[in-house]
């Protein structure tokens, strides 16, 4: 087999593989015997020996060659990537079938591509990391929702006040009368101040007793996300058929308990919960900080990304998108829908550009990583797993962690990778005075 390597855009490498006469024989040998197995001819039980000069006057010498190319190409393909070394990132492509005497195929495989750092002007970039704090008032804003999404509800005939919850039948109508259909509801549970509703009509409830019936003057915000409500004026009809008084839970040592899984008085988990905002904030930082570093990075490398490893971060990132609306009870359907576009017309607006970067930024710093090895020890790597483990109170749950976490195993690795990234990253950064 003889194979030509060419180097194209867009991390595509074209290999053309010419196969010799005896692996030729080989690919006619089993595309006959396909044929011969998948074949009816007269006289012939089936799975016997059928001649060669049988089966091509049935089938013709055109099927057969087909049969020997589509043999071949599996073959010669994984051959031709073993021995050129080439390690590819999709599925190659069979771009053109050259010749058939000698057997020659055009293959178009994507690769990683090659990431040049201008280390010199990599050494320059210097950045500032921020001093992070937690204020009294965000642990209070904290242990409100605490509150709220831990409130018990009881059915009152008194008025509805600002966490209560109340049920609901609505519909709306715009300004001539006619009932916009996507706003019926019926027997809508809603927990006054979720904010879960356009603003104004959480507030036009509050003060109502069960079954009330309310008219609700409201014009839709400008920027909202949905266009074709956008600046919409709208008179709602709600009837308020139920009234549920919020209670909001006492914060003893056991229900923190059953919180956090410990036993704390509420100074003592004013500070966890200090603790943990400081956590989110670090974090979110850290996804800042990141950011800010691949702009500077991108500024002095050069790669150049092929087409399906854009595409594939671009699917996985529109699947996050998914994810997170879902959260939210919103359905990437009615989004799109909102937004007069389609699946892909959304990735290619909205997400192909992130998608770019954050693969430019990932093989950027791989290379950093590369270049510099920082050294992580293992027992920094075990200490960072106990952290993992401290979100964590199911026993079977640590037991996994455990199991997963092992030294030598590909978690393992791929998590000292991560730190390996992190002391990268760190180390364009300096703290704030």
């Amino acid at each position: 087999m003889k194979i030509e390597r060419n180097n194209l855009e867009n991390s595509v490498v074209e290999l053309i593989v010419e196969a010799d006469a005896k692996e030729v024989a080989k690919f006619r040998k089993q595309a006959l015997k396909y044929i011969s197995d998948n074949t009816e001819i007269q006289g012939f039980r089936k799975g016997a020996a059928i001649p060669e000069n049988v089966l091509v006057k049935k089938v013709g010498e055109e099927k057969v060659n087909e049969t020997v190319i589509n043999f071949a190409i599996d073959d010669l393909y994984r051959k031709a990537l073993l021995e050129s070394k080439v390690i590819p990132v999709a599925q190659g492509e069979i771009k053109e079938i050259i010749s058939q005497n000698p057997l020659k195929i055009k293959i178009h495989v994507e690769v990683l591509p090659e990431v040049e750092i201008d280390e010199a002007k990599m050494k320059k970039i210097k950045l500032t990391r921020k001093k992070l704090s937690v204020t009294a008032k965000e642990v209070n804003e904290a242990i409100a929702d605490i509150e709220k999404r831990f409130a018990k509800f009881e059915e009152t005939d008194k008025k509805a006040k600002m966490g209560d919850r109340v049920t609901i039948d609505t519909d709306g109508y715009d300004k001539d009368g006619k009932l916009i259909e996507t706003t019926s509801m019926r027997a809508y549970p809603l927990v006054l101040g979720s904010g879960l509703l356009v603003p104004g009509f959480e507030e036009g409830i509050v003060w109502a007793k069960a079954w009330d019936e309310l008219d609700l003057d409201i014009t839709f915000p400008k920027d909202y996300h949905n266009k074709d409500f956008a600046g919409l004026e709208t008179k709602f009809k709600v009837k308020v058929i139920k009234v549920e008084a919020s209670t909001k839970p006492e914060f003893t040592p056991e229900f923190i308990e059953q919180l956090r899984g410990q036993k704390l008085d509420m100074d003592g988990f004013k500070k966890l919960i200090k603790s943990e905002i400081l956590d989110v904030k670090t974090s979110n930082q850290n996804i800042e900080n990141e950011i800010k570093l691949i702009d500077e990075l991108l500024k002095v490398s050069t790669l150049d990304l092929g087409e399906k490893m854009i595409a594939e971060q671009t699917d996985r990132m529109f699947a996050e998108v998914k994810e997170n609306m879902l959260k939210q009870n919103i359905k990437m359907k009615d989004y799109l829908e909102s937004l007069k576009l389609d699946e892909e017309s959304y990735k290619e607006k909205h997400i192909k550009a992130d998608a770019t970067k954050r693969l430019q930024g990932e093989l950027i710093l791989n290379k950093i990583v590369e270049i510099q090895k920082p050294e992580i020890a293992d027992k920094e790597v075990v200490s960072e797993v106990e952290k993992i483990k401290k979100n964590y109170q199911n026993p079977e749950v640590l037991k996994r962690l455990d199991e997963m976490y092992k030294e030598g195993t590909q978690a393992f690795e791929e998590l000292k990778r991560k730190m390996m990234m992190k002391a990268v990253i760190d180390g364009f950064y300096s703290a704030e005075k």
